[in-house]
């Protein structure tokens, strides 16, 4: 992972990155004053260079000018938008990727120069990320970046916040990205317990099916039933000495998932190994509170489980008794996440009791037929909640959108059989989902929220500090609302 420190000055100015605003319609871009500023002779090299390199100053905009024999030895001339977090965020990833044959860069920043040093520091360590299972084809070559601020010490605490958030992403990302060959409930509880171990304030918990079925976790047991690798409830929690908030955090961890006898066809299985994203990153999310010793209790239920084909799988048409006793009949053994959060859902209200209660899930395709690939479908009675959640999310450079939770939607989750059906085909498919999900919130129903974040759990292309494959979704955002709580 890059090194990245403060400095008040350039001290190793091999390349130099200096940002610039947008200009307008009948003026060129300009470039953004920062403390301390360039020499005088770099300062006007740079602007001269702005109407020649025909730079609009737009978000993540670069150019690279030589200067052989001169110091610094390379000048970088950097878009940051309107220079808020967003846009320093973009500019962030688009100089890591522009400067991956380099292997020591100084960027400067403006006074006082917090929001774009947090935008910066993110956009660089997610726009760096790679994932490979394989040692050949060289790593970028970057590996250290200074970055010119006016109060190094004063910042110092911007900084550490912003590399924990992006360590925290990059660890979600690992998690999702990591094949299924490789992956199975007890590898991710160990991947849990190697990374728990480096907070000492932190309580972990992983029940293996003896515990899961004498406690009556129904949903988990007939999900992974049909697995050679059986299924795990992780419950990690993040307990300081003065909290004032405990928050409950429930992440669907659906190690792979065929779609069981429902089989999946081919196209829609390949990525499968993505459907432990949301459990991805409710663990990353503790993680990153008790590195930044965020004063709010955190527990973090993941129900893990490999949804297989096998003649021990469940069958459509089963009643699965879920933790707590209340039953589901499922004539889809593909709409299995639900059967698991159900679990993690009822045990959290009936145990924990926490003040808030918050699941991630990548749930159902519908996530994308209604919003695209990158937005989350927010669902919550609570508007106050679901605003703070929304904001937090925004603020933290992802996306969500919320949707509604219609009662006449309710009818269609009656069976003859049990108590509900988990798998109806009624409604729109997302909302009917978070309802079923709803029936297990017991007194906790109004302070609940329920995120599906399929969609954009995983990214087909390259866009600003997003790169191809797992996106971490949930983790920055989720970081953000806690640090609102305190």
């Amino acid at each position: 992972m890059l090194a990245i420190r403060l400095v008040s000055g350039p001290e190793r100015p091999d390349t130099l990155v200096l940002p610039v605003h947008p200009g307008g319609p009948d003026r060129p871009a300009t470039l953004v004053p920062t403390a301390p500023p360039p020499d005088d002779e770099v300062r006007a090299e740079a602007a001269a260079l702005l109407p020649v390199a025909r730079l609009t100053g737009e978000a993540g905009e670069v150019r690279e000018h030589l200067r052989p024999g001169g110091t610094p030895a390379r000048l970088v001339l950097l878009g940051v938008g309107a220079g808020d977090e967003p846009d320093w965020r973009r500019a962030g990833a688009a100089l890591a990727r522009a400067g991956k044959d380099e292997t020591r860069i100084t960027v400067a920043l403006p006074a006082g120069g917090a929001v774009a040093l947090r935008g910066l520091v993110e956009g660089l360590l997610l726009g760096a990320y790679r994932f490979r299972m394989t040692e050949a084809g060289g790593a970028p070559a970057l590996a250290e970046v200074d970055v010119v601020v006016d109060d190094p010490d004063g910042l110092a605490a911007v900084l550490a916040t912003a590399r924990t958030t992006a360590e925290m992403t990059r660890l979600a990302r690992d998690l999702t990205n990591t094949p299924s060959s490789v992956k199975n409930p007890a590898w991710f509880a160990g991947q849990v317990a190697a990374a728990a171990a480096d907070h000492p304030d932190l309580h972990l918990r992983v029940r293996e099916s003896e515990e899961l079925a004498a406690e009556g976790f129904g949903g988990i047991l007939a999900v992974g039933g049909g697995s050679a690798s059986a299924p795990r409830l992780v419950e990690l929690d993040w307990r300081p000495a003065d909290a004032r908030t405990h928050v409950v955090l429930v992440g669907k961890g659906i190690t792979f998932d065929t779609g069981g006898i429902s089989i999946k066809p081919v196209p829609a299985m390949k990525l499968m190994r993505k459907d432990m994203a949301g459990a991805a990153a409710v663990i990353a999310a503790t993680l990153g509170a008790a590195a930044l010793r965020l004063p709010v209790r955190v527990t973090t239920l993941a129900p893990l489980a490999e949804n297989m084909v096998s003649g021990a799988a469940f069958r459509p048409g089963d009643v699965v008794r879920h933790y707590g006793g209340t039953t589901s009949e499922t004539t889809n053994s593909d709409a299995e996440g639900r059967l698991v959060l159900a679990d993690a859902l009822a045990y959290a209200v009936r145990e924990l009791k926490p003040d808030l209660l918050v699941d991630l899930a990548t749930l159902t395709g519908a996530n994308a037929v209604a919003l695209g690939k990158r937005h989350g479908a927010l669902y919550s009675d609570n508007d106050q909640l679901a605003a703070d959640l929304l904001a937090a999310i925004e603020a933290a450079g992802e996306r969500a959108w919320r949707m509604p939770l219609p009662a006449d939607y309710v009818e269609f989750l009656g069976s003859d059989i049990a108590d509900l059906h988990s798998s109806p085909d009624r409604g729109a498919g997302s909302v009917v989902a978070a309802l079923f999900l709803r029936e297990f919130t017991g007194d906790l129903r109004d302070r609940w929220v329920h995120v599906d974040m399929s969609a954009p759990s995983w990214s087909d292309d390259v866009h600003a500090e997003l790169t191809k494959g797992a996106t971490g979704w949930g983790v920055r955002g989720l970081l953000r609302w806690l640090d609102t709580l305190r």
